[in-house]
């Protein structure tokens, strides 16, 4: 094959044949692969990052994305306004919301446990009605854009559901009843915890290490805005 034959061949076969893609008006769509279990964890900063951003892609496509949030009530450094909340409020077909109490269980912030392990089981019981929800839906089918998540949804994010479990908030057998109530159709994220979920391993599709290499906390930097929250 020539040079110039195969310099064809491979742009004909890049997604968007090499062309710079334009953006598009988001329309309800519905996914064609989903249907996998994601887990982000480990000791570096971005594993909510990370998931918001997929979500932020799968939302750009039409697909219906929802993050529910455990263990995130906020803490001294972090202000009452969050970036990614304003961001998904102006993004069509991503949704959250937030069951965390104030503080972070186990660090001697003022804040009261038992109203933590209250919180987290809230949260699973709220997981439980979300995968009821899309377990109702036809995933193979688009869904309204704007419609509640108690509608369906194609990927759901259950963002910090591992770190309750590695508080022993939540049971490692009660993230397993989440995957076993997972409808098949749905995208799955798992993320949280910096001690690794190897309970995990044999259920996953993808997990993901975020390792820290250097951290500005370490020198006393405190959360900032448009970077923490």
């Amino acid at each position: 094959m020539s040079d110039d034959r195969a310099a064809n061949s491979t742009v004909e076969n890049t997604p968007g044949q090499g062309r710079t893609p334009e953006p598009e008006r988001i329309e309800p769509s519905a996914p064609e692969e989903f249907g996998l279990v994601q887990v982000w964890w480990g000791d570096g900063k971005g594993k909510t990052t990370a998931t918001l951003g997929m979500g932020m892609r799968a939302a750009g496509h039409g697909f219906r994305v929802h993050m529910l949030q455990f263990m995130k009530g906020g803490a001294s450094s972090v202000e009452a306004v969050r970036g990614e909340y304003n961001a998904i409020e102006a993004l069509p077909g991503m949704s959250y919301e937030n069951l965390g109490h104030y503080g972070w269980h186990g660090m001697a912030d003022g804040s009261d446990e038992a109203d933590h392990e209250a919180e987290a089981q809230a949260g699973l019981e709220r997981a439980h009605e979300l995968l009821e929800a899309a377990a109702a839906a036809d995933l193979d089918e688009p869904i309204d854009l704007e419609a509640p998540p108690d509608d369906g949804m194609h990927m759901l994010i259950l963002d910090e559901v591992l770190y309750a479990a590695d508080r022993d908030l939540i049971s490692e057998d009660d993230v397993h009843d989440l995957l076993d109530a997972k409808p098949e159709r749905l995208e799955l994220v798992l993320a949280g915890s910096h001690t690794e979920p190897d309970y995990l391993e044999e259920r996953a599709d993808l997990i993901t290490n975020v390792r820290k290499v250097a951290h500005p906390i370490d020198d006393g930097q405190r959360a900032r805005r448009g970077t923490e929250f």
